[in-house]
């Protein structure tokens, strides 16, 4: 189950309103770095679908209230990203360890890492449960972390 960048999206708005409503779309906007008129587009489904009502609390100021419903639809959506996360983590897990198969089977004991990251983390301690040292620099096999994939490069080589 993959939940999407606008899943992700709703689920950070309906957490925002849900801890200060009386939070601005301007507000929304800088704390998710995104434009105004995206928060505005978020809002205005949220809104149809009947998952935040807006209320007027002063002449310009608006209220947003997340419905029943909305507070569902951020539990189903909780739930779907500690999923997707819980995924990454194992196809992740899996890939490395398939790596440091490649790595046993070239004869190195030790890899480097190259990135940084909750993926790199992941990469670093599959190797260190799987006997491989992870070393700054040298001629070993390199784990190279890429957004949210891994490489291997068996030759080596300084970066």
């Amino acid at each position: 189950m993959q939940i999407s960048t606008e899943s992700t999206r709703e689920l950070a708005l309906l957490e925002h309103i849900e801890r200060d409503p009386d939070i601005t779309q301007a507000s929304l906007a800088t704390q998710l770095d995104v434009a105004v008129g995206t928060i505005n587009w978020h809002l205005k489904r949220l809104i149809d679908k009947g998952y935040v009502k807006i209320k007027r609390a002063e002449r310009k100021k608006l209220r947003y209230i997340i419905t029943p419903e909305g507070i569902a639809l951020r539990a189903r959506l909780t739930v779907d990203y500690i999923e997707q996360q819980f995924l990454l983590y194992r196809k992740t897990r899996q890939r490395v360890k398939e790596y440091i198969e490649e790595i046993h089977r070239a004869g190195y004991e030790q890899a480097r890492l190259v990135g940084e990251g909750d993926v790199a983390d992941v990469c670093r301690l599959t190797c260190l449960e799987q006997g491989i040292a992870v070393v700054p620099d040298g001629d070993a096999p390199v784990l190279e972390v890429i957004g949210l994939k891994v490489f291997l490069r068996l030759g080596g080589s300084h970066d």
